[in-house]
């Protein structure tokens, strides 16, 4: 039971993970802006459609236009049709053409909550020269506001629910990465000893990655059904994670191409370290170099900030450390089926 310690210490956290990062809500966050686009010298009415709200619940609901120079301009005729819901209108002064500006909402209940640049002002060259900007704007010490209570994750337009997935697509894969670092490290020592206990935990290891990357493409793909409309697209990232994932089916059909033990155990081995050598450029070069829809590559930034605030961290760091808890407890018990099979005959 001692030595087991461990094992039991991966599954309660990855229970942890699941229960708590499934349960957790999300912030209150805006889902459409209806129109996007203002003219200026106009009074125009907006539908914001939000998501996790409580519009009628609370009162009241305050919404802004917030400036680059951090100045409010706030909504009027506010008027609450759903909980998800309401309408309101702005004065678009002549002189606020040409600039984006961020919506924010505020109430008691739901805290704030905000689309950056959510609206642009369009020239409008029919207008007449309308009250200067600043005389309509005013300061709003957002400090004051108060946050809802409870833990939240963060809201995030297009991720939406599907920002729990961090937990999984993400952690399983930097959790593959750690299994194949541990196959490297007994490949190299088999060809350094000659030892075949060095050998039968390489090929355990990096099993156990195959199996994280399989569940890592799967879980990539169905992310990417929901946010970018496709099960896989033409994305430099996703084809360079497919193409190493081949590279470590081509180490499996190698291994069981050579019927001699010594030979099977100094290619693989050798595979092993050339599968991992080019993962590197493959995952985390090629992509950064091109244009790409997957974060953290070609100008689009990775999970951070609003992204993987420390409410997802509470979950996102210990699913890492579970899936390699667990990826090593797997590698353990092919390790001990290995040994058994050759002590057996089975297998040489």
């Amino acid at each position: 039971m001692l030595l087991s310690w461990w094992k039991i210490l991966g599954i309660l956290i990855l229970l942890y993970v699941v229960i708590g990062g499934l349960s957790v809500p999300l912030n209150p966050g805006i889902t459409d802006l209806n129109p996007g686009q203002l003219y200026a010298g106009q009074q125009k009415e907006v539908t914001i459609t939000a998501y996790n709200t409580h519009f009628k619940t609370a009162q009241p609901t305050r919404i802004w236009l917030k400036s680059a120079e951090g100045k409010f301009l706030e909504a009027q005729n506010v008027q609450i049709l759903t909980e998800n819901k309401l309408t309101c209108h702005w004065d678009i002064a002549k002189n606020m053409e040409g600039q984006q500006y961020t919506v924010i909402g505020y109430n008691n209940i739901d805290g704030s909550f905000l689309v950056p640049d959510g609206i642009v002002i369009l020239k409008n060259d029919s207008a007449e020269e309308a009250n200067t900007a600043e005389a309509q704007f005013t300061d709003v010490n957002t400090a004051d506001f108060v946050k809802p209570s409870g833990l939240r994750f963060p809201y995030r337009s297009i991720l939406n629910e599907t920002i729990r997935n961090t937990f999984f697509h993400v952690a399983l894969w930097m959790a593959m990465f750690v299994l194949y670092l541990l196959g490297l490290y007994h490949a190299i020592q088999y060809l350094r000893t000659g030892k075949n206990e060095h050998d039968w935990w390489s090929v355990a290891y990096n099993k156990s990655g195959i199996l994280y990357g399989i569940l890592g493409l799967i879980t990539g793909s169905l992310w990417a059904r929901f946010t970018w409309g496709g099960w896989w697209t033409n994305d430099v990232k996703l084809n360079m994670a497919a193409l190493s994932m081949f590279l470590y089916f081509g180490y499996l059909l190698l291994r069981n191409s050579f019927n001699d033990a010594e030979a099977r155990a100094r290619i693989s081995a050798s595979f092993s370290i050339f599968a991992f050598v080019a993962l590197i450029p493959l995952v985390f070069i090629i992509p950064r170099l091109t244009d790409s829809l997957h974060p953290g590559n070609g100008g689009n930034p990775a999970l951070g900030g609003e992204d993987l605030d420390h409410t997802l961290r509470l979950f996102f760091y210990p699913s890492i450390l579970a899936l390699i808890l667990l990826g090593c407890w797997m590698a353990q018990l092919k390790f001990r089926m290995q040994k058994l099979a050759i002590k057996a005959g089975i297998y040489t």
